[in-house]
């Protein structure tokens, strides 16, 4: 599978250290990497079809300063989706109102009927992908319904709305950034973590502890974080954070995913017979 990394805060801390950390897992998963710098609707997205690992553009970029109120950070594994750099990660797209929509993912849509149109719009051939455009089209739908854009808790609803459904029976972790709140939800246990500081939230696939980031002063007498406070992300639970602020915490839809081997050995076939 991949693995993803988010943070949102309120404050422009330096994140070289943290993602250095990241990429370095790429090893295991060198199909791809991908960086967003997000700042409302303003996105700077970089990628490249080659392990982190590899790239020297990457060891040149993560020497410069790497500051953001918002990043997503992608290392890719391929399972659905050729290693071409159209299905590198972040994709990103608008809503009718003009609103940026960006999105990491981590897992498999085994099946999901609604989603199935979208292979024929797509750019690339990824499951990540579609979920982005059916997502941002279950906006339009309720932005025309409504006769206005959305504020962010409605923006809420019909996300938490629609990843319910779409996680039975498939493994769905994001991240998603929509110009002001970012989202997160995992449904498989132990894949997915978040760190609480005083400055924003760091989102892992896995914890993250050899930073500099988690020794650095915060406000006066207070550390920005702790390298010993990652918990697992609420499961089946769709949150959403406003800069370092949980703001939104959906209802849990009960629709935890399995690993069967079965299953995926099938998918892996078909793709590669496609």
């Amino acid at each position: 599978m991949c693995q993803i990394f988010g943070y949102s805060g309120n404050e422009y801390i330096e994140l070289n250290d943290v993602l250095k950390e990241f990429y370095s897992h790429s090893d295991l998963h060198p199909n791809g990497w991908g960086l967003a710098l997000l700042n409302g609707e303003q996105a700077n997205i970089e990628k490249e079809v080659l392990s982190a690992n590899k790239s020297e553009y990457l060891k040149s970029r993560l020497s410069e300063k790497i500051t953001s109120p918002a990043l997503l950070a992608h290392i890719r594994y391929a399972t659905i989706g050729n290693v071409e750099l159209k299905n590198c990660h972040p994709f990103t797209g608008f809503d009718d109102s003009g609103r940026r929509w960006t999105l990491i993912h981590n897992g498999t849509i085994f099946e999901y009927e609604p989603m199935d149109e979208y292979v024929r719009r797509q750019k690339g051939d990824t499951d990540s992908e579609r979920i982005l455009l059916y997502l941002i089209d279950k906006i339009n739908e309720s932005t025309k319904d409504k006769g206005e854009a959305l504020d962010a808790d409605e923006r809420f609803a019909v996300i938490d709305a629609a990843i319910g459904p779409m996680a039975k029976g498939n493994k769905l972790n994001l991240l998603i950034y929509d110009g002001e709140l970012l989202y997160g939800h995992t449904n498989f246990a132990g894949s997915l973590h978040y760190h609480k500081g005083s400055c924003g939230v760091l989102i892992s696939t896995e914890p993250l502890i050899n930073s500099s980031i988690f020794y650095g002063d915060g406000h006066p007498g207070e550390k920005r974080f702790m390298k010993d406070d990652w918990k697992e992300m609420p499961m089946t639970t769709l949150v959403a954070y406003k800069g370092a602020d949980l703001v939104f915490e959906g209802k849990s839809h009960g629709n935890e995913y399995h690993e069967d081997p079965e299953a995926v050995s099938q998918l892996y076939l078909a793709f590669s017979n496609l």
